[in-house]
């Protein structure tokens, strides 16, 4: 971030970066709600989140080199295979921007995430 200023909205945090970063963030912004129409946009650990029934599903970040998504579901041997050339730290999953960032895997990520946190845990 340019601007350590707290962001009220998403908007407001996407604000915070620089124009070609913006759009990056507006497109991965765009992806999560094509994954969770229903999902409410709101600012949590100062971050953007999406909350879905009551609960935080997806959050994500950006960096001065990467993009982060926030947490990584477990998904199957293909999804793991899928992401196996990304950096991965503390439960996240990280984009860099000097390469094409996967909008399609952002998607995939979200959907996981909503099927891991519908399904009861034993």
């Amino acid at each position: 971030m340019t601007d350590k200023k707290r962001a009220a909205t998403i908007d407001e945090y996407i604000s915070n970066f620089p124009a070609d970063i913006q759009v990056i963030l507006e497109k991965v912004r765009q992806r999560i709600h094509k994954a969770a129409p229903e999902a409410t946009e709101t600012i949590s650990y100062t971050i953007p989140a999406f909350d879905l029934n009551g609960k935080h599903v997806v959050f994500f970040a950006g960096w001065k080199r990467h993009i982060s998504l926030y947490p990584l579901p477990a998904g199957d041997e293909a999804f793991q295979q899928a992401i196996a050339h990304y950096k991965r730290a503390k439960g996240s999953i990280q984009f860099p921007l000097d390469q094409p960032i996967p909008y399609d895997l952002v998607e995939q990520i979200v959907t996981l995430l909503i099927k891991e946190t519908a399904s009861p845990r034993i």
